[in-house]
């Protein structure tokens, strides 16, 4: 199997038609806002826990790079988490980044901002890695999923990363995206 820039080919032949894809994916992708699971996108899905019962997460700096990027790109970001933990608004807030938390409903939840911001679902990509975001992935023009998601996500993932979550996946996005 050979992987070139977030997708998998049985046989190195195939590096010419992935070659071409980034090319088309630069020319015709038109993202203009990206929806982001935390845990399991922007972590590695792993929590640490301290001997007060307190939870820490590790979040890769690149992909705080990327995400700088893709806001200077005029592409719009928001994190949905189902997690109720304030890690997740201390590093959204850090990023410069809107988040949504204990949020149960993601399809809801994705339904509501497309409407909110009036924008054609072909123009958002949502990054997920759980089972809880298949419905969300599956109203947007562009679900994606760290090469570690759960076999389901992989399936509807139009975009798979060479990066597992919490290790670089916004970043490759980024480099996808806008170069």
């Amino acid at each position: 199997t050979c992987r070139l820039s977030s997708l998998h080919y049985n046989s190195s032949s195939d590096v010419i038609i992935a070659i071409i894809y980034q090319l088309i994916s630069r020319l015709y992708l038109n993202i203009k806002f990206l929806i982001l699971d935390f845990d399991g996108v922007l972590t590695d899905n792993r929590v640490y826990v301290n001997q007060h019962g307190e939870e820490t997460v590790a979040c890769h700096r690149g992909d705080g790079w990327g995400i700088k990027l893709l806001k200077e790109a005029s592409i719009e970001i928001v994190v949905l988490s189902t997690e109720s933990n304030p890690v997740v608004s201390v590093r959204t807030d850090k990023l410069g980044i809107k988040c949504w938390q204990n949020c149960n409903d993601k399809g809801a939840a994705v339904k509501n901002l497309i409407e909110e911001k009036s924008i054609n679902p072909d123009n958002v990509m949502y990054v997920g890695n759980d089972t809880n975001d298949a419905e969300a992935m599956a109203l947007v023009g562009f679900p994606a999923a760290p090469a570690d998601a759960h076999p389901d996500i992989l399936q509807l993932a139009k975009i798979i990363t060479k990066a597992k979550g919490g290790y670089g996946v916004v970043r490759e996005l980024a480099t996808l995206l806008i170069g």
